[in-house]
Formats: structure tokens, C-alpha cells, sequence
């Protein structure tokens, strides 16, 4: 069936797994939208029944631990009747006035890709301050793909989290915020940046013996990897966001929030450190 004419011509891919909590929130956002499609690795709780009861497309995916994950395997294997792809996690919600500025924007844009903002929540409250949030998370159909890392060995997650699309042509940046509140709460927090800086300490002992990998890299993964090792990253980290980019402005959750960034940087260093210590 062919987009309706009157909706944005974009497509919106919403990867989940046991999202019952946010995923009502996020579809109720998404009318003036062409096409929904929730992509689910297998949830347990009530994620496949409220995607088919809102109208979206649900397609399960099932990971085999090689390439493609989930991102890439939607947009290999999906036939896409719009020309833009939105990738939207369950835990961020739409504002009109982003549905709006896309209306106005995307109709003349010969750019490829563009980076999002968004306004960040943590433990309940919004953080107006520290350092800004933004994903490389709408993108022209048929243009790229997320960058491809062989993690065949060592990677427990279905879904490309810290990687971004490698595009044919130029990319802009919009300037309406998407608003990312995660209701899960402090142990689903914790427990998910575990599992990344794992990942993290992986990745970065792939990239030393494939230098090669770094071809696509943006001039921000650059300096992340050049400087995850680092023991002064962590610290430094925190100055930056909570200091220079004030986030002590936003109070006692600005400082819990600058705070739970810098032990992520530092367990991923120690993380790093165990691998060296263990070969």
C-alpha cells in the first residue's frame, strides 16, 4: 500500500525489545507520519501487541551475532515507499514543532542525511544544560548504511548503538529538538551502560588491529577513540559537561547525571586495561 499523500514522506523505524512502558507514548506522536514500522528482537512483554494495535508495520528480527544488526537489516531488507528514513528509539518523543521544521525542510534538502538534537530527561527532570545529545538518525532512503563493524566474537547487542550511517552525500542538522525521556528508570540505566562500555573496551582493541576501520570515522569518534585509554577522559569529561558546558546549572540531578557519564568513561578505560592485562 502506497504512503498517503497528505502525511510527511518519511518512514519511521522504531528498533525495541520490551518497551511496554514507552512505546504508547512514542507511536502517539507520529500522525503526520507516512509509515510506522516497529522492529522488535523478540520481546516478552506487551511491545508486538501495542505496535500492531496503534497501525504500525511490526517486523521481527531475529540476530544471528553477525552483520547485519538491526538497523542495517531493516534497511537491507525493507523495501521503503518514502525518501527519508527516520530511526527513533522507543524512549524519544516527537514534538510538532520537529514535525513542522521537517515539513518546511525536506521538501527542497539535497542533503543525504541530517543530525538531531534532542532535549535530554533524567531521573524525572529535563536537563537544559551540559553536553547536547544529537544522532546522525534521519536519513535520505537508499543513501548508506550504519558502518559496518565485524564483532562476530565479541558483540552482545543486536543493534547499532555507537554507530553512525556512512552517507554518499552531504548532511545537515535541524534544529528542532526530540525529546528523550527513558521511563525505566536508574537500574535499566545503569544496567544498559554496562553493557555498552563493554562494547566499548571491545571495539576498541578491534580498532587497534584494524586501523583501516577508522576510514569513516567523524572527527568526534576520532578523538573518543584516539583518547578512550585515557585516564584523564573521564575527568575530563566531567569538567566539560558540568563545568564549561554548565551543567551544574541544572542542580543535584546535573551533577548525578555528569557524574554517571564520567564512571562510564572510566569503566570503560578499566574495561580496557583487563583486556590488555589478559592477553
Amino acid at each position: 500500500m502506497s504512503p498517503a499523500t497528505d502525511k510527511l514522506p518519511v518512514t519511521v523505524v522504531i528498533p525495541v525489545k520490551n518497551e511496554e512502558r514507552n512505546l504508547p507514548k512514542c507511536l502517539s506522536r507520529l500522525g503526520r507520519f507516512a509509515e510506522i514500522v516497529v522492529v522488535d528482537s523478540g520481546s516478552t512483554d506487551r511491545t508486538e501487541a501495542i505496535a500492531r494495535e496503534s497501525g504500525a508495520e511490526y517486523l521481527l528480527f531475529k540476530w544471528d551475532g553477525k552483520f547485519p544488526k538491526k538497523r542495517n537489516w531493516v534497511l537491507m531488507n525493507r523495501e521503503f515507499r518514502t525518501p527519508w528514513i527516520l530511526f527513533l528509539d522507543a524512549d524519544e518523543y516527537i514534538p510538532e514543532a520537529f514535525v513542522d521544521e521537517l515539513a518546511r525542510t525536506l521538501p527542497g534538502s539535497t542533503h543525504d542525511g541530517f543530525w538531531i538534537r534532542y532535549s535530554n530527561f533524567f531521573m524525572g527532570r529535563e536537563l537544559r544544560h551540559g553536553s547536547p545529545m544529537r544522532k546522525l538518525a534521519l536519513i535520505r532512503a537508499g543513501a548508506g548504511l550504519y558502518e559496518r563493524i565485524d564483532e562476530n566474537e565479541w558483540s552482545k547487542l543486536d543493534m547499532e548503538v555507537h554507530e553512525h550511517p556512512v552517507l554518499k552525500g552531504t548532511v545537515g542538522e535541524l534544529s528542532a529538538t526530540i525529546e528523550h525521556n527513558d521511563y525505566k528508570g536508574l537500574h535499566a540505566y545503569i544496567a544498559r551502560h554496562n553493557d555498552y562500555s563493554s562494547w566499548e573496551a571491545a571495539r576498541y582493541a578491534k580498532l587497534q588491529a584494524t586501523p583501516e576501520a577508522w576510514e569513516h570515522f567523524t572527527k568526534a569518534q576520532r578523538s573518543k577513540y584516539n583518547n578512550l585509554a585515557k585516564w584523564w577522559l573521564a575527568p575530563a569529561y566531567f569538567a566539560h559537561t558540568y563545568i564549561v558546558k554548565r551543567g551544574c546549572l541544572d542542580g543535584g540531578t546535573g551533577l548525578v547525571f555528569a557524574l554517571m557519564k564520567a564512571i562510564y568513561f572510566f569503566q570503560i578505560r578499566l574495561k580496557i586495561l583487563e583486556r590488555m592485562a589478559a592477553r
